[in-house]
């Protein structure tokens, strides 16, 4: 606290929740809970109990648990699972779901510099949606996982909400487990894949910079959404040692090749990098381009497309256009190079917008210069 710029924040986030903040210190102070993740997990799920698992950690007090987003998925299945203990033909099938389809899959992709936000959202949603149809089923027809008929899924998809729809992979699943089980839930296809013109796509680059009364840091992660069409969830995982400032210009690492940054946003860039909200309270000396409220965390992701929509910028049409005219200029290849991008991703987006394969904008990258001449760096 004495380090802080703003301890009036810190009490007034010990008043919050009713003194239960302050409590919790108080408990740990009386060697009431233990100083382990464990006995966090034992805790209520609270703010209060998260916020300060995220201080305690931040500053090496507890231990750093490789990627807090699976710990608490783990935890939220744990959960999610023993509120379904009461109904074994519900409980089996959706425990193997998780643990065999969602969980192994999640702790492959796990990493400390990939944003899990989405698919752990994903995962979360798969499960209760596949729980809320086995339950139906139940109670609908008196069946269970291992009597589904193709049937019974077309009156269930025929009715209530679109995200019934989601229980595709948990058939899958099943269908894995009884090879030769003739059931299945159609992809749901777009209908329209939205995509606006490069005029609208500038202007609202215009509208990004001159934004005055926008927090920099939004105006900032918003631009470079416009500029490369990276998702949000990088954009929001991303550090200041991605940025990279040459005698050559300033440069932001997504991918394998540096992506040049218009010299007309470099200062903007730059003032952000030198005056990063979210570091005044708890969140000190943290290297991500966005810090969050939440020791040790960036922004969320959420938090960014929200603040985004509002200043109504359409998320996949912007991301539409912006790839589609990238592609225009740099083959796909060297495109996802410096993008992270799968090749076979950028392709579809040049497929769409006519783009031809070939076409090479060497100036706009030393790197492709490089390449192009045999020299790989």
């Amino acid at each position: 606290m004495t380090e802080s710029t703003r301890p009036e924040s810190i009490y007034t986030w010990l008043r919050s929740n009713g003194g239960r903040s302050a409590s919790l210190l108080k408990r740990i102070g009386d060697r009431e809970i233990e100083l382990s993740h464990q006995a966090f997990n034992e805790l209520p799920k609270t703010p209060a109990v998260e916020h300060l698992r995220a201080i305690l950690t931040h500053n090496r007090i507890l231990p750093a648990q490789e990627d807090r987003q699976l710990a608490m998925f783990e935890q939220w299945l744990d959960e999610r699972l023993n509120q379904l203990s009461t109904t074994p033909e519900i409980h089996a099938p959706i425990e193997r779901f998780a643990r065999w389809h969602h969980l192994k899959r999640l702790r492959t992709e796990s990493s400390a510099t990939k944003n899990m936000n989405y698919a752990v959202r994903s995962a979360k949603q798969e499960i209760t949606e596949a729980g809320k149809f086995l339950r139906w089923l139940h109670d609908e027809h008196g069946r269970t996982a291992s009597s589904i008929r193709q049937i019974h899924l077309d009156e269930y998809l025929s009715e209530g909400t679109s995200t019934r729809r989601h229980i595709r992979n948990f058939i899958q699943y099943l269908k894995r487990e009884t090879p030769g089980k003739d059931i299945q839930v159609a992809a749901r296809l777009a209908k329209t894949t939205p995509v606006l013109s490069q005029q609208e796509r500038l202007d609202l680059v215009r509208k990004l910079i001159e934004a005055d009364n926008v927090a920099v840091s939004i105006r900032i992660a918003g631009l470079i959404f416009l500029l490369y069409g990276i998702p949000i969830g990088r954009i929001a995982m991303l550090t200041i040692d991605d940025v990279e400032v040459t005698g050559k210009g300033m440069f932001l690492n997504l991918g394998r090749y540096p992506a040049p940054i218009p010299e007309l946003l470099a200062p903007m860039f730059w003032a952000h990098i030198q005056n990063r909200g979210g570091q005044q309270t708890v969140n000190r000396d943290s290297r991500w381009l966005f810090p969050g409220v939440r020791a040790g965390s960036p922004r969320s992701p959420n938090t960014h497309l929200l603040k985004l929509r509002r200043m109504g910028i359409n998320i996949q049409g912007i991301r539409n256009a912006t790839l589609q005219c990238l592609v225009k200029e740099i083959d796909a290849t060297s495109l996802a190079r410096m993008l992270g991008y799968s090749k076979q991703t950028l392709s579809r987006h040049a497929g769409a917008a006519s783009a031809p394969m070939a076409s090479y904008v060497v100036g706009k990258n030393p790197h492709f210069a490089q390449e192009r001449a045999g020299k790989t760096p």
